[in-house]
């Protein structure tokens, strides 16, 4: 089966690239990280994982990512969790397994909340990150980097993954309107979460509050010792492939 790609237009004329492959069962929704976008090694796995098997799926760049429009600047958590449902509610209108990686699980919960048990017949996060606006990244912060967001409203700091990521105090301050811990996050479904333990962005007690914020009886945490924060080595991707076949759907 051959994936077919477009955009959608958000009402105010940013262009939000998606790429869709057809099949059988609920479709399988691939939402990147933090300034990643829907190229990435976990992406391309699943896609050719469903592909092999019959199921549909999509994958989709939030706007300021990948080759959507807009400025990334620009955009917040309640920016990308719609753009997300927008594309979503085009080109994946009936049931969904939702999986996010790193701030895409903070937006897969938010989704799942969203659209309720009956669209959403699972969530799989990968080092899923909710909250990371408000309980992760500002204890990184000095008191310079404190000093500069008050200053200048937005923060360059060095990434291991690429160019400097700009923290734009809008960001913080509007991913408080979507905070999720302690919870109790009114999502029931399945969830498997799976987090390496030598993650240095998202700590794996982290996952430890997703679990105790979720109230279904069907959450299971996978703790990888070794695992990183792509978690996109071999291992780790067949790991999400067993995972994703397993689900009770």
């Amino acid at each position: 089966m051959s994936e077919e790609r477009g955009t959608l237009t958000r009402p105010d004329g940013t262009p939000l690239a998606w790429a869709a492959l057809p099949g059988e069962g609920p479709t399988v929704v691939f939402l990147g990280g933090f300034r990643s976008d829907m190229e990435g090694s976990k992406a391309l796995h699943l896609r050719d994982h469903c592909a092999a098997r019959g199921r549909a799926f999509l994958r989709l760049d939030y706007s300021g990512h990948g080759i959507s429009g807009g400025a990334f600047e620009d955009g917040t958590i309640g920016t990308w969790a719609e753009d997300a449902a927008q594309v979503i509610e085009a080109r994946a209108p009936g049931p969904l397994v939702l999986v996010g990686s790193s701030m895409g699980g903070w937006i897969a919960l938010l989704l799942a909340r969203r659209l309720g048990r009956e669209r959403v017949r699972g969530v799989i996060g990968l080092a899923a990150a909710p909250d990371f606006t408000e309980a992760l990244m500002p204890g990184e912060f000095s008191e310079a980097d404190r000093a500069a967001l008050e200053r200048d409203g937005v923060l360059r700091r060095p990434s291991q993954y690429g160019e400097p990521i700009p923290i734009t105090r809008c960001l913080l301050e509007e991913g408080r309107n979507h905070l999720l811990l302690p919870g109790p996050i009114p999502y029931d479904g399945p969830v498997r979460l799976l987090q390496g333990m030598a993650d240095p962005d998202v700590p794996w007690r982290h996952a430890l509050r997703i679990v105790e914020a979720l109230p279904g009886p069907d959450t299971v945490l996978t703790l990888i010792k070794d695992g990183n924060h792509r978690l996109s080595r071999p291992q780790d991707l067949a790991l999400l492939s067993r995972e994703l076949d397993a689900l009770p759907l």
